[in-house]
């Protein structure tokens, strides 16, 4: 365990947003900075998203924002209007560190780290930018050359990154996911199935989840689903079990992450950095369906990395059908040990202890300054 420093009235910036899968980890790591200073102020720096104000006051931090807009796979007028607003919000980032006067930046992806990080480094005050994806984005391939220090989630992300002080240390997951819940006798016995697109869903794997599950009925098997569906695919989804005959939980959005984890046997989802993450650490088995339509393919590249080391297995949303989706679910429920043999080297692959590693390294940035 890791003793407090009293009396550091440290003050440490985390940048970042655009989405959940960027603010987690940072919510990671400012946790573990808590624990190890007493005297500590952290403040987010995130763009206008409503979701990322709803994310951070759960967390309970505080936050600013920033006026920022991604410019790729836009027109010139739209790019124009991108780079304007990332002027504006350097001049807002400029506001913001001349009042809090912070000690130490981290980015941690997304748009909003952009100018806060170049900021950050003309006043000359250390910064270091976390990397959840195998494949960085744009933001942090402009910025690791000018850091202190570039963490890293994937092995692969090396050959990416040219330049920069790279430091492998995974992507933090939640607390909560840690310490899972026992279900000594959970559903009956039966196999669980969790199914998640992301908290948005994802129209392509809720149609192939309920056609596996109608050709896994035809053969007589009847796995328990906890199928999560986004808003949009909620009622549709809850016909289709509903008709099918099929036992399952389905919402359009999974509070407790934990407990849903805890009872799977297996997992249907995309390949985010975060999703990726967790089922490493945790030891879940996984199909793995990536976003087509992610940047960079950065979501192939992720899943593949798991997959590679025999953690996971992988459909392509190209080769994704209900027969194809069916077979695979039938595989596992039939050869329990393959399934094992899979937990054993996703977990093999995972940094359950990511947040704690860039917290100590942070520490170091900290007090060099």
């Amino acid at each position: 365990m890791t003793v407090k420093q009293r009396g550091a009235g440290v003050r440490v910036i985390i940048a970042g947003g655009g989405t959940g899968g960027h603010l987690f980890p940072g919510i990671v790591i400012a946790r573990e900075l808590k624990k190890r200073l007493d005297e500590i102020h952290i403040l987010f720096v995130t763009g206008k998203r409503k979701i990322e104000r709803e994310i951070l006051l759960k967390a309970g931090f505080e936050a600013r924002s920033i006026d920022v807009e991604g410019v790729l796979g836009k027109g010139l007028l739209p790019r124009l209007r991108a780079l304007v607003k990332m002027l504006i919000g350097s001049a807002q980032s400029l506001s913001i560190m001349r009042e809090f006067r912070p000690h130490l930046i981290v980015g941690v992806g997304g748009y909003p780290s952009g100018p806060v990080c170049l900021v950050a480094w003309f006043l000359r005050i250390p910064t270091a930018i976390h990397e959840q994806n195998s494949f960085p984005g744009l933001t942090n391939r402009i910025l690791a050359p000018l850091v202190k220090k570039v963490f890293i989630s994937f092995e692969e992300t090396r050959k990416f990154l040219k330049r920069g002080d790279l430091f492998l240390s995974g992507n933090p997951i939640r607390d909560d996911l840690m310490h899972l819940p026992r279900f000594p006798g959970r559903d009956n016995g039966r196999f669980v199935i969790l199914v998640t697109g992301g908290s948005q869903g994802a129209r392509a794997i809720n149609r192939a989840v309920v056609a596996a599950l109608k050709e896994l009925k035809t053969a007589g098997l009847s796995p328990f689903v906890i199928h999560q569906t986004g808003r949009e695919d909620l009622g549709r989804v809850t016909d289709d079990y509903r008709t099918l005959g099929i036992e399952g939980e389905v919402k359009a959005f999974i509070q407790d992450m934990a407990s849903a984890y805890a009872r799977a046997d297996l997992v249907v989802c995309r390949a985010g950095a975060t999703t990726i993450a967790e089922l490493a650490a945790l030891g879940k088995p996984s199909i793995l369906i990536p976003f087509p339509y992610a940047a960079h393919k950065h979501q192939d590249i992720n899943a593949r990395a798991l997959a590679a080391t025999g953690g996971a297995d992988m459909i392509l949303e190209s080769d994704l059908t209900g027969k194809a989706l069916a077979w695979r679910i039938r595989r596992y429920m039939e050869d329990r040990e393959e399934l094992k043999k899979m937990s054993s080297l996703a977990l093999r692959a995972g940094r359950p202890r990511a947040g704690e590693v860039i917290a100590e390294q942070v520490m170091e940035l900290i007090g060099g300054k």
